[in-house]
């Protein structure tokens, strides 16, 4: 996702479309009614002083990265530059696995206002730049070695569990779970059914994979404990009590730069798209007949 536009709210970008169509003919006859949006001991502050008002703090900034957006989509088709849907999928898997699952993912989205559709919209946009900027960047193997000599540590691969869980308030409640489940009861479906972890109740309880020190210390000795496909007896946090079932185990590995080599390169790659992306962008700018009347007077 694109951090500048995640962070925007939506109405300033209809703040700008609504400035744009306001300030052509007919625009006077649109200001006889303006809703009052709030009001102080009743002194009003109306609709259209608000919209002014994100305009001039956030018009010019919004305007030109919808500009940019419509310029890479312009450039993407000229170029034939093609985004399937299975580059889309594999971006986004990687908010999932972040955010533990789709749903979690979806819901935070859903809390700051926006959409899955504005997140597929931004990861387009990023590919569609990556592959116009990519085609003329040349990552070289003298590179990726340094790289790796600089950095060998943090290709190290730690120990690392997959596991889902199940959290309830009580004890009672956590045994009746466990009672279901050895009796061969489905472990997603009681996690929809019981878990108080609203961020990952309806995605089987999924928590991804996770090293030591990232969970508070009695889940983590827990996990590390159990063997792929076991289910653990309640165990207790601060948080409640929580029935666990791991799912897979990642052994730790040593620095090895063959099977780093795409994500050295991927890494190498992102650096340079972002230190050559302002040129690149003010260079089509230059190319495109842009036209901005957003500033312009009546």
């Amino acid at each position: 996702m694109n951090e500048n536009k995640s962070n925007l709210p939506k109405v300033i970008v209809i703040v700008v479309i609504f400035t744009l169509l306001g300030s052509g003919a007919g625009f006077g006859a649109a200001r006889l009614y303006q809703p009052t949006i709030a009001s102080v001991n009743g002194d009003k502050i109306t609709q259209h002083e608000f919209y002014e008002s994100l305009v001039k703090a956030n018009g010019n900034q919004v305007l030109d990265s919808m500009i940019a957006l419509k310029i890479v989509k312009l450039e993407a088709a000229k170029q034939n530059i093609v985004i399937s849907e299975e580059e889309i999928k594999a971006d986004l898997q990687k908010y999932y696995d972040y955010y533990g699952g789709e749903q979690a993912f979806i819901e935070t989205l859903q809390a700051s206002g926006h959409t899955i559709q504005d997140v597929r919209e931004d990861t387009v946009a990023n590919l569609q730049v990556k592959k116009l900027l990519a085609q003329n960047i040349a990552i070289t193997d003298e590179e990726m070695q340094e790289y790796f000599a600089a950095n060998k540590e943090s290709f190290a691969t730690p120990e690392q569990v997959k596991a889902s869980h199940i959290l309830v308030d009580n004890l009672d409640k956590a045994n009746e779970v466990k009672t279901k489940l050895d009796g061969g009861a489905d472990f997603a479906q009681l996690a929809s059914e019981y878990s108080t972890d609203v961020t990952n109740k309806n995605n089987g309880g999924d928590l991804g994979y996770f090293q030591r020190d990232q969970m508070v210390p009695e889940f983590e000795q827990a996990a590390f404990s159990l063997a792929v496909g076991e289910v653990s007896d309640p165990i207790k946090t601060d948080y409640g009590y929580h029935i666990i079932k791991v799912t897979d185990k990642k052994a730790a590995q040593e620095p090895n730069y063959e099977a780093s080599q795409e994500q050295i390169r991927q890494t190498l790659l992102e650096e340079r798209i972002g230190d050559e992306y302002a040129g690149w962008m003010d260079g089509l700018f230059q190319q495109y007949d842009v036209q901005n009347y957003l500033n312009q007077k009546n």
